[in-house]
């Protein structure tokens, strides 16, 4: 089992910066690609973010490319969104994912194994 701690969400206005980040723990070695969702009230959980184990192949979702940026340490099993130039429309609960099988299609959550708990992004315009 690997468990997932986010953390670094808050309040921010329209416009700032935040820095969301995930440490895996457990059975790491069975971590492949990792991605970032997040679900606003009312809708369904949206693909953000993923980066492949290897190689560091990223993949955004088109609301959030050139605004977000998705890294990942191996060394220190952690994964980090640095989310950019922040909209109101950003607002939402942030997870982070753990896929166990490799070369999976990054955008489905379908494919992930492993979850947190989930941080709260809210952004004031």
């Amino acid at each position: 089992q690997v468990q997932l701690v986010e953390s670094g969400g808050g309040l921010v206005q329209a416009g700032e910066s935040l820095r969301l980040s995930c440490a895996a723990s457990g059975r790491t070695s069975s971590m492949y690609t990792m991605g970032w969702f997040r679900q606003a009230p009312g809708k369904e959980r949206e693909f953000v973010a993923a980066i492949r184990s290897t190689g560091g192949m990223a993949y955004y979702a088109d609301s959030v490319k050139d605004r977000f940026i998705i890294s990942r340490n191996n060394a220190k099993n952690t994964v980090s969104l640095q989310m950019n130039s922040l909209k109101s429309e950003d607002t939402a609960v942030y997870y982070c994912a753990a896929a166990s099988s490799p070369n999976i299609g990054p955008r489905d959550p379908q494919f992930y194994h492993y979850w947190g708990q989930g941080t709260q992004v809210t952004v004031s315009s």
